[in-house]
């Protein structure tokens, strides 16, 4: 990847900072959930201690996000309520974190795509005129730089590896590329965001998220399905039906028992 641009700094409102930074949190969030998911059921032991612990670094980075959200909103919500007491179309993640689990290998091939992605968004999101945006982009590229190695890896071992597991891994990219269009594609907060100079251009980091991805998908021998017209767009709160299940459970204590605290 190559050096991040500077991002020109402009004034950007408490509202757009709180949605910007919803719109990174709820996508880290609702991915750990899935993550959270595989615990006791990976694989291998190996496997499920690596899910469990990208899990929680998406959980660390949601927090951050969300607990500034709350600050910034100014209305007395912490990053709990923020996570546990919204409804599904109040979220704004990426539609593509939201999609089930299906087996091992579309989970893998899921977290890769994300993966590359942020490596993108966080290395030029350290150019932001935010420094709370600047300070969890360069701790989460840490720890992105691992979750791609391992993603990746596993989809170049699975791709390449037995008829099944490479059947297995091609089903899970067919299924979940046209929601990667949504990365690159303008919603209302990362455009404005961009040219507040919070964070970089959304399309400016398709270029070489796809260099990265085909590089790998070519490795492990599957085929880079077409791009097509995606219907559901999370950042604009068009959701799929997945995300009303997931919060179902996700949510299910505290809106059971509100306040509740251990």
């Amino acid at each position: 990847m190559s050096a991040s641009p500077a991002i020109v700094t402009h004034s950007a409102s408490a509202e757009l900072r709180f949605r910007y930074a919803t719109y990174l949190g709820d996508t880290s969030l609702i991915l750990a959930q899935r993550l959270g998911e595989w615990v006791g059921h990976a694989p291998a032991l190996e496997e499920d201690l690596a899910l469990a612990n990208i899990a929680l670094d998406l959980l660390g980075q949601a927090r951050y996000l969300l607990s500034y959200a709350g600050e910034i909103e100014g209305k007395g919500r912490s990053e709990d309520d923020l996570a546990f007491l919204r409804d599904p179309s109040d979220f704004s993640n990426l539609a593509l974190v939201e999609q089930p689990n299906v087996d091992f290998g579309h989970t893998i091939v899921r977290q890769f795509l994300l993966d590359a992605w942020q490596l993108e968004l966080f290395e030029k999101l350290q150019a932001s005129s935010e420094p709370r945006f600047a300070e969890l982009a360069a701790k989460a590229l840490k720890e992105t730089r691992y979750h791609y190695r391992f993603s990746a890896g596993w989809v170049v071992r699975l791709g390449d590896g037995t008829e099944e597991s490479h059947n297995r891994v091609q089903a899970g990219l067919d299924a979940l590329w046209r929601f990667t269009s949504e990365m690159f594609a303008p919603g209302a907060a990362d455009e404005e965001a961009a040219a507040a100079g919070l964070g970089p251009d959304p399309a400016s980091l398709r270029a070489a998220w796809l260099a990265n991805v085909e590089q790998v998908l070519q490795t492990a021998t599957l085929k880079r399905p077409a791009d097509v017209p995606f219907r559901w767009f999370g950042k604009r709160h068009q959701h799929t039906d997945h995300l009303s299940h997931l919060l179902a459970e996700m949510q299910f204590m505290q809106r059971t028992y509100p306040g509740a605290q251990w």
